[in-house]
């Protein structure tokens, strides 16, 4: 089951977090997305890799364009998730706030 505490971010490199809050997620989706976080930064290397190497800007842009692709669909898998999980908890707990916080988060994600 997944629960929700206050906790901190702070992690290994990061020195400040705007996280208030944790969750306890499944094995299942810990693994998957690390998995995809996984291929995003092996991207991102690729990329960088292929800026120090002096290739084709187009070339570059096209690998960009699929990096861009692979953290919206991340995206789109972890807000799911947090719908199915955090948001219909909260709601079934009376906590209609969490409405205002998806909606802020949303309008986050569109700009």
């Amino acid at each position: 089951m997944e629960e929700i505490t206050g906790g901190s971010c702070i992690e290994d490199n990061i020195k400040e977090c705007c996280c208030t809050k944790t969750k306890e997620r499944s094995e299942k989706e810990y693994k998957d997305l690390i998995n995809r976080l996984n291929r995003i930064e092996g991207q991102i290397r690729g990329i960088k890799g292929m800026v120090e190497k002096n290739a084709y800007c187009p070339d570059i842009l096209v690998q960009v364009a699929a990096a861009n692709a692979a953290l919206n669909s991340f995206n789109k898998v972890l807000l799911a998730n947090h719908i199915r999980t955090c948001v219909v908890r909260d709601l079934h707990e009376g906590k209609d706030e969490t409405v205002d916080e998806l909606v802020a988060v949303l309008q986050k994600l569109m700009k």
